[in-house]
């Protein structure tokens, strides 16, 4: 057994791995890693040196479509000096296209949809033997929770933790429920087991990671959609969001938790006291509202009103006064009005986003917005909207970080800043970038820093010394 694996390891092949998209395609890799570490696999940084390349994508806008066909032209351009080289297609892009990506991009040998990723090795058969291999077919129980992830360019500090797969919201101009299928939630016991691991490897902050977090509710397996057939010990028993977040919280008061995405319509008032509740739960909510319109939220098929939007954020600054919020807005939805476009910016006036998001509406196929809506705003009317949205978002960004001004905060150090490497960066429980000399302090360390300067993304301060506080 031994010689058999010192063979492994001496014959270990090396994997490339590109992630574009949302945080749940990052964490995603991290599970190919591992389950690709099991068949002799080793992660590289250098794309040249790879036997096997895989990009995760992104299908939720077709600029990030076109950002990944581009990728797949470089890749072939290698291929064809290292024709050995073999290229796998994963997530989101690969679910929607299916087998039009073997036919459309000659050099891709392999498709593999988010919910097929422990077929890997079967697939890698397939394509020894000369065969494309294609598996994108989605789960109704998998979540990876047995799967140990390998940390991809980590910097020792942060980590996503998956606790959800799947969204249930159909949304009608979103691809997430076709490419990723239906909400389901992974076992809790799995998800404190990975904190616990990253605890004890030093990490300092854990981001709870779903796409619709406020939704996760175990109750010994199923979707939720199904909660009402189960018994009546599981559905006494039952874990939801707010008691995971409290478990884990009370379980590591010395590490920062976060948690995203949050949907209005599921963020319940039980959450928002659990934050209060426990210091190290980081004062910070993503809460998407793409849009300030009620009209075009009922397009949508958002499940929430402006009225309803409204009230939460109202609740939300009376139970955690120094919360920051951050948003994802859509310029341009199919129909939408000045008047529409009007009430986008006056509910950005109302909440003050520290930050966000936004974009202009791109149609992607197969959703209700593009079977149902025709795409009848004008590309320039689009930008524009967009650009004032965005106007109005850096203002609303400059509001808040002027307002840290003198301030002390406590900033968890993560890496060396981008612009100075005599300074460190590191962000706030409000999620905000801060940079500041680098003295003696290291990455790790929570330390408390004075607010003498900022841009509109940025504090700038001087460190007073290790935080007492996270």
């Amino acid at each position: 057994m031994l010689d058999d694996q010192n063979s492994r390891i001496k014959n270990s092949k090396q994997v490339y791995i590109e992630s574009y998209g949302c945080s749940m395609n990052f964490a995603d890799s991290e599970v190919v890693a591992s389950i690709l570490s099991n068949e002799g696999f080793q992660t590289t940084a250098e794309m040249k040196e790879a036997d096997l390349v895989l990009i995760n994508t992104c299908s939720i806008r077709d600029k990030a479509e076109q950002t990944v066909r581009k990728r797949l032209e470089k890749f072939n351009a290698i291929k064809r000096v290292n024709p050995k080289m073999k290229v796998g297609v994963l997530g989101c892009m690969a679910e929607r296209l299916k087998e039009k990506f073997l036919e459309e991009e000659k050099i891709v040998d392999m498709v593999v949809g988010p919910d097929a990723y422990k077929d890997l090795p079967n697939l890698l058969q397939e394509i020894e033997s000369g065969r494309n291999a294609v598996n994108v077919i989605l789960s109704k129980d998998e979540t990876y929770g047995d799967v140990a992830p390998v940390r991809l360019q980590s910097n020792g500090i942060s980590a996503f933790v998956s606790i959800t797969r799947g969204c249930d919201n159909m949304c009608t101009f979103c691809v997430v429920p076709f490419t990723r299928g239906r909400e389901r939630s992974r076992d809790p016991k799995s998800i404190l087991e990975e904190v616990d691991d990253l605890a004890a490897n030093g990490f300092k902050e854990i981001t709870l990671l779903g796409q619709n977090v406020d939704s996760y509710l175990w109750y010994g397996g199923g979707l939720k959609k199904d909660f009402n057939k189960a018994t009546d010990l599981q559905q006494k028993t039952a874990l939801d969001f707010a008691q995971l977040l409290s478990l884990v919280a009370k379980q590591h008061p010395g590490m920062r938790i976060r948690f995203s995405t949050s949907n209005p319509q599921d963020l319940t008032l039980d959450v928002i006291h659990t934050m209060a509740k426990f210091d190290n739960i980081c004062n910070h909510i993503h809460l998407p509202v793409q849009s300030g319109s009620n009209r075009i939220l009922k397009k949508m098929n958002r499940l929430h009103t402006r009225q309803e939007y409204f009230e939460l954020i109202d609740n939300i600054k009376k139970i955690i006064p120094d919360c920051a919020i951050s948003q994802d807005l859509i310029a341009g939805f199919p129909t939408e009005t000045e008047e529409d476009h009007q009430d986008t910016l006056s509910l950005m006036d109302y909440v003050k986003y520290h930050f966000g998001f936004m974009f202009s509406y791109s149609e992607r196929p197969g959703t209700m917005a593009e079977r149902k809506f025709e795409d009848d705003i004008s590309e320039d009317v689009k930008i524009r909207r967009l650009q004032e949205i965005i106007e109005k978002q850096r203002v609303h960004s400059r509001y808040r970080t002027s307002s840290y001004k003198e301030q002390t905060v406590c900033v968890l150090i993560e890496r060396e800043s981008k612009k100075s490497k005599e300074q460190w960066s590191g962000r706030t429980s409000q999620n905000t970038v801060v940079v500041f000399p680098k003295e003696n302090y290291k990455p790790g360390d929570f330390v408390d820093v004075k607010i003498n300067d900022c841009t509109s993304a940025t504090l700038i301060g001087i460190p007073l010394g290790i935080s007492k506080t996270i």
